[in-house]
């Protein structure tokens, strides 16, 4: 990045463009009407000062094009810009089948990143360009946001919950990342960046140095260690829901609701366990509240989802 001043910051995104395009088509929308609103003002305030001699003795008393024109105009315009956000905003949640998942838990004042081999990065992400990446965040105490200006991705990132975002780079580089979100005393310093990388140097550089199981065995470990093999798998003698492809089947609960399975039901099952209860089955999960980390739980989703499942996402 050089020094020279930029109306927008870098585009290195597929979806940067778009956005762009999108701001500069509101900006020229409401400048226009703005405008034009300014000049009939100053036009009529001239003309029909007190003391002129502009004729006001056939004053018209109805325009009935003038209204339908200036009401339908701004109107249409408005719409149309309206359409092509919605149309932009529901790609955020469209995410490719193809993604490459990365996990996000964000702490005062530090964003820990982990990949699905286990390999884990503090205030950095590498990525390899020209691929889907997904992010799936959650906080650790507080409320952060996950900002990329060259990406133009911001996402909350809300402490109880899970949120995600997606983003295809298109140019090989580093881009700053930042916490969007006041979040204490150093917010100023809780930065990072986002390092995009040529396939091969990317794969390279995911193999280096990983000596920790990756996040689906360790998922695996925590998952007997935590006791879930006991109920959920088919030889228990509990009667627990099978987990296995959990991720993007449907569920049906005692209630009579129906819900897509996604981490965060996952998540919510393991804190609270009497959200969303199985139809067909007993409210009998103890809650793991404060015994189990967000890491952990991260983990564990991620060996569920190694068994298979993600029907949802594959089909969007």
């Amino acid at each position: 990045m050089n020094a020279s001043f930029h109306f927008f910051p870098h585009s290195a995104t597929t979806a940067s463009g778009r956005y762009d395009a999108l701001f500069i088509a509101q900006l020229i929308v409401l400048a226009a009407v703005a405008l034009a609103v300014a000049l009939l003002i100053v036009i009529f305030s001239i003309r029909y000062r007190a003391g002129s001699t502009a004729d006001r003795s056939h004053a018209p008393t109805s325009a009935r094009a003038v209204e339908i024109a200036w009401t339908v105009t701004p109107l249409v315009l408005f719409i149309g810009t309206f359409a092509w956000a919605a149309y932009d905003f529901t790609q955020l949640y469209r995410v490719p089948p193809d993604a490459m998942p990365v996990f996000v838990v964000a702490k005062q004042w530090m964003w820990k990143l982990e990949h699905a081999n286990g390999k884990r990065e503090i205030d950095e992400l590498h990525v390899p360009v020209n691929r889907p990446v997904r992010i799936v965040m959650t906080s650790q105490d507080v409320i952060h946001s996950f900002y990329v200006p060259d990406f133009r991705i911001k996402q909350d990132v809300v402490p109880g919950r899970y949120t995600t975002i997606w983003f295809t780079a298109t140019e090989t580089g580093e881009f700053h990342l930042h916490c969007a979100e006041y979040c204490g005393t150093d917010h100023a310093a809780m930065g990072g960046r986002i390092v995009v990388m040529q396939p091969g140097d990317f794969a390279a550089w995911l193999a280096s140095g990983n000596h920790q199981p990756g996040m689906a065995a360790r998922g695996f470990e925590l998952y007997r260690r935590y006791g879930c093999s006991g109920c959920h798998e088919a030889q228990s003698s509990v009667h627990a829901p099978d987990l296995h492809g959990l991720l993007g089947r449907e569920v049906h609960l005692a209630d009579g609701r129906s819900l897509i399975a996604d981490e965060v039901y996952i998540r919510d099952s393991m804190l609270l366990p009497r959200k969303d209860v199985v139809a067909g089955y007993e409210p009998i999960m103890p809650s793991f509240a404060g015994q189990i980390s967000e890491d952990d739980i991260l983990a564990i989703i991620e060996y569920i989802r190694s068994t298979g499942g993600d029907h949802a996402r594959a089909s969007q």
